[in-house]
């Protein structure tokens, strides 16, 4: 087992150890686990009992904060079958590098613009930092929207993937060495999407105000 995990996450939550899961299902089964585990359920409980409850609901909400989210569960089931944690990327993929310049230019420039917004005092030029930052939005939320489609895309064929997996037991690796570096590269154009998308949502935020 790697880390200081205790437990497979997937066999806690008592769903199948693939690449992708259902949200609505994954959710379902933390409900059910968890809902004996609730402080109004152990109330009249000992303080040992109430302890060891609250260690299991730890447990169980960690192994699904793990699991319900793309780049975190593909990390994790990589990790789980391999026995050994994934080496940090050092590069940016030559094929994302237009996409994380473009990314770093929008967001240098808000930043510049942000200082400016920040520095005006006069109303005149208030109202005319108001149109600019409109405009820096809108250019923003269409660059959100471009990295949310190819998001969305490296979801489909996550699908598609898990659609032919095979999976010979919790206890054996099921992955092929190809399976494993396309899991991998997927892993990874989901964390960069998901830094990017996070950068360019916290500036949007930044400029309404």
């Amino acid at each position: 087992m790697i880390g200081n995990l205790v437990r497979d996450y997937f066999d806690l939550l008592n769903v199948s150890r693939q690449p992708w899961l259902d949200p609505d299902a994954l959710k379902e089964s933390f409900l059910a686990l968890s809902a004996e585990l609730h402080p109004d359920r152990v109330h009249a409980a000992g303080a040992e009992q109430k302890q060891r409850a609250q260690e299991r609901y730890a447990e169980l909400n960690a192994a699904y904060q793990c699991l319900r989210e793309p780049k975190d569960r593909l990390r994790y089931l990589l990790e789980l079958e391999l026995g050994r944690k994934l080496e940090q990327m050092q590069s940016i993929p030559a094929a994302l590098m237009d996409l994380s310049l473009e990314v770093g230019r929008a967001c240098r420039e808000t930043d510049i613009f942000l200082t400016e917004k920040a520095q005006a005092k006069s109303p005149l030029l208030q109202v005319e930092m108001f149109e600019r930052g409109q405009e820096r939005t809108e250019r923003l939320t269409e660059l959100l929207k471009k990295l949310a489609l190819q998001r969305d895309s490296l979801t489909t064929e996550l699908k598609q993937l898990d659609a032919n997996w095979k999976s010979e037991g919790p206890s054996q690796s099921a992955l092929s060495q190809a399976q494993v570096k396309r899991l991998e590269q997927m892993y990874r154009l989901f964390s960069y999407y998901e830094r990017w998308i996070g950068q360019l949502r916290e500036r949007i935020v930044r400029l309404a105000l």
